[in-house]
Formats: C-alpha cells, sequence, structure tokens
C-alpha cells in the first residue's frame, strides 16, 4: 500500500508541475503559483524545486517578500543547494541589497564554481559595491564558462559591456555588446548598448541603425529614443531628431507611470 500511495503521489506531483509549466509559459503567473503552492506538499521529493520556481513566480508577480520566503525555504530545506543559494542572491541584488547578494552568490560559486549566472550576478553587485577588481574577475570568469558551453547567454557579455561604458572604455564596450547582440540580436537593451558605444566612438551613421533597432523591439524604450533623437541632430537629421523626441516624451510618461 506504501508503494501504491508514493507512486500516486508522484503522479499527482507531476501532473500539478505541468500545469503550473504551461500557466507559466502562458505568462499566467497568477494561476502557476497557485499550482505550484498547491504543489508544496504533494511534491516532498521535488519540495526545493518548487519552492524556487514558486519564488520566481511570485517575483514576476511583484511579490518580494512572497518570493524571498519561498528562497529562504528552499535554502533551509538544502543550504548548500547552488540553485537555491543564487536564487535568493538574484532576488537580493534586484532590491539593491548587494552585501547580502554577494554572500549568497560567493556561497554558490563556491559549490559550483561553473555556475555561470552566479558569477555574472556576483560581477554586477561587486560593481555596485565599486569592488572593481573583484567585478571585473567575476565577470571574465562568466565570459570564459558561456563562451563555447552556452553560446546563447548574453548578459555577461552586455553587463560587462555596460561596465566598460561608466568607465569611458568605449571600444572594449562595443565589441562585448556587439557580442551580446550575437547572442540575443532580439534584446532591445544590446542593440542599445551597442549604439551607445559607437556614439562614444563617433561612428554615428552605424550608430543610427543600433537604434532604429532598439526601438524595434521595444517601442517604448525611453533612453534609446533620447541616444535615437541626438544622434539624428547630429548627422543633421532635424526631422528624425524632433519625432524620435515626441516618442520620447511619450515613453517617458509611460514609464513613470509603471
Amino acid at each position: 500500500m506504501l508503494l501504491v500511495a508514493s507512486a500516486a503521489t508522484a503522479q499527482d506531483c507531476q501532473e500539478i508541475l505541468a500545469r503550473a509549466q504551461r500557466a507559466f509559459d502562458a505568462r499566467q503567473f497568477r494561476v502557476a503559483a497557485s499550482e505550484l503552492d498547491a504543489a508544496r506538499p504533494r511534491c516532498p521529493a521535488d519540495r526545493v524545486r518548487v519552492d524556487i520556481a514558486l519564488g520566481q513566480t511570485q517575483y514576476l508577480l511583484g511579490e518580494d517578500k512572497e518570493a524571498e520566503r519561498s528562497f529562504h525555504a528552499a535554502v533551509a530545506l538544502e543550504p548548500k543547494n547552488p540553485e537555491a543559494l543564487y536564487a535568493l542572491g538574484r532576488l537580493y541584488a534586484m532590491q539593491n541589497r548587494y552585501s547580502e547578494a554577494v554572500e549568497r552568490l560567493e556561497s554558490a560559486v563556491r559549490i559550483d564554481p561553473k555556475h555561470y549566472k552566479a558569477w555574472d550576478n556576483l560581477g554586477v553587485c561587486y560593481d555596485a559595491l565599486d569592488r572593481d577588481s573583484d567585478s571585473l574577475r567575476s565577470f571574465f570568469k562568466a565570459l570564459e564558462l558561456v563562451q563555447k558551453d552556452h553560446p546563447t547567454y548574453d548578459w555577461a557579455h552586455a553587463n560587462l559591456a555596460d561596465f566598460f561604458l561608466r568607465r569611458d572604455q568605449n571600444e572594449n564596450a562595443f565589441q562585448l555588446a556587439a557580442e551580446a547582440a550575437a547572442r540575443d540580436p532580439n534584446s532591445a537593451r544590446n542593440c542599445f548598448l551597442t549604439a551607445k558605444a559607437l556614439v562614444r566612438l563617433e561612428k554615428h551613421e552605424l550608430s543610427v541603425r543600433w537604434l532604429e533597432r532598439a526601438v524595434q523591439l521595444d517601442p517604448q524604450f525611453a533612453d534609446a529614443l533620447y541616444l535615437l533623437a541626438q544622434t539624428y541632430r547630429k548627422l543633421g537629421r532635424e526631422a528624425d531628431a524632433a519625432r524620435a523626441l515626441e516618442r520620447f516624451k511619450e515613453a517617458s510618461k509611460t514609464r513613470t507611470r509603471r
């Protein structure tokens, strides 16, 4: 009877998780969160994975406190689970709690030295804490790990490009941003970073192509619209500059309401 009950529980668990995944993929995050919450007592063997998924879904719903509780529950169950530590650290990073984020992310890479996302996020956190040498070390480790094994992961290149842009190392920034855009050509941020480096390098004609692509991908990308207006003006395209500036003003209002 115990074996039958165990098999039934496992099947029930997998059915709930499948429903949660379908809801998540459809961006029905409230439904997904409800399914995952129901899965917690029914999926004892997958409890850590469920808690992490629930926390990620709660974060997307804007429920930061609930997400933190879910990630803490996962860490409490398995203190040396790198995915649980990474999830909690990344949440802290998104909340600008950088010192707390570093503590969890450092633990994650000690346990799993190949956790490229944790290395990448460590770079971001060290940067925010003005620990430039640690930031560069972490970014370069992330780049090393993703170079061949994770060819679609673009965040490490984009984040390091942003790091270099803020330090006027524009050629380095361009190379990294262009690689990020090659990895994910549908990222408006990657196109914007590439364009921003080109503007700094005074390659305005080329930068316009990247900026136009950025605002095509994200019509409400206010920073890209503003830079596009300024770049049009430098090229003497006043009518285009005026139109881009109007779009920037509208996008800024939308961003303020958000």
